[in-house]
C-alpha cells in the first residue's frame, strides 16, 4: 500500500482545520498549506473545515481510503474539531473530508478536498437511530452521528448497526457524508451518499487495518453483516464461494464496508 498517501491527506487537513489565535482566515491557511509543499489554493476549498473562529484544534480519528488506484487516491479524513470564539466559548464539532490525491515525486500531492456537510438534524430521530445513539457498543464520529440525525439515512443502516452491536463492539468511520459520490475510479454511484451504507474501522476494539487483528474476527463480522441484510460487504478478507455478496480490494483493506440496496 501507500502510507504516504494517508499521511499527506492528514497533514493537509490538520493544517487547515487547526490554528492558534491569530491564525484564522484564508491567507494564514494558504501559508500553512504552502509550508507543506502543496498548492496554497487548496485553502480556498476548506469550507466547513475552516469555520470562523479565533482558534481551532483538531483530532484525526481515522484516515480511511475512499479509493486507491495506481496514480490517484481518495482519503477520507475523519475528525473531531473544537473552535474557540472571541468571547472565549468553545464549540465541539467534527467533519469528514474527502481528500483527493495524485501520484507525484517525491511525494503524492493533493489536487482537491471535499469537506462534508450532513445538513440540519431532522425534527426528531427515528426510533432505530435513537437506539443507536444510546448504544454504548456503537462508536460514532461526529459526522456519522449527524448523518443519522439528519433523517437522510435508510432504516436498514441503524437496524444493522444494532444487530451487529449484539455480538460485537463496532467503531463506525463513515456513513453518508464525506464519501465520494461514485465508487472511486468508476461512474457507478456509491451507496454511501444515498444513505444506504456504513463503514466500520474497528471491531471489538481491534483495527481492521491492523495485521494483528484476527482474520477470523473480521470474516465473522463480515458474514454477520451479510446476515443483517447487507447485499454488498467488503473488507480485507476474501471469503471464497460467496458469489458477489462479499468482496475485497486494496481500498477495503482498512475497513469493512456494509451496503444495502434499500
Amino acid at each position: 500500500m501507500q502510507p504516504d498517501v494517508k499521511r499527506r491527506a492528514v497533514e493537509l487537513v490538520a493544517a487547515l482545520g487547526a490554528w492558534p489565535p491569530g491564525g484564522q482566515g484564508v491567507e494564514p491557511g494558504r501559508a500553512r498549506v504552502a509550508a507543506l509543499g502543496l498548492p496554497p489554493g487548496l485553502a480556498d476549498q476548506a469550507g466547513r473545515l475552516a469555520p470562523a473562529a479565533v482558534e481551532a484544534s483538531l483530532e484525526v480519528i481515522d484516515a480511511q481510503y475512499g479509493g486507491i488506484l495506481a496514480d490517484s487516491a481518495s482519503v477520507l479524513v475523519v475528525c473531531r474539531q473544537w473552535t474557540r470564539q472571541s468571547d472565549g466559548s468553545v464549540a465541539p464539532g467534527g467533519i469528514t473530508v474527502d481528500v483527493r490525491l495524485s501520484r507525484a515525486e517525491p511525494r503524492w500531492t493533493v489536487i482537491a478536498l471535499h469537506p462534508g456537510d450532513p445538513g440540519p438534524a431532522a425534527a426528531s430521530p427515528a426510533p432505530a437511530v435513537a437506539k443507536v445513539l444510546a448504544e454504548p457498543r456503537i462508536e460514532l464520529p461526529p459526522e456519522a452521528e449527524a448523518d443519522l440525525l439528519s433523517g437522510n439515512v435508510h432504516d436498514t443502516v441503524p437496524t444493522a448497526m444494532l444487530r451487529l452491536a449484539g455480538p460485537y463492539t463496532l467503531s463506525v468511520s463513515v456513513v453518508r457524508t464525506g464519501h465520494p459520490l461514485d465508487v472511486f475510479g468508476t461512474t457507478r454511484p456509491s451507496d454511501h451518499p444515498l444513505g444506504r451504507a456504513f463503514d466500520v474501522r474497528r471491531i471489538d476494539g481491534r483495527a481492521v487495518v491492523d495485521p494483528a487483528t484476527p482474520r477470523q474476527l473480521i470474516e465473522s463480522f463480515m458474514r454477520d453483516a451479510a446476515a443483517a441484510g447487507s447485499y454488498n460487504v467488503g473488507g480485507p478478507v476474501a471469503i471464497a464461494g460467496a458469489g458477489n455478496q462479499f468482496f475485497t480490494d486494496d481500498t477495503h483493506h482498512d475497513h469493512v464496508h456494509i451496503g444495502f440496496n434499500s
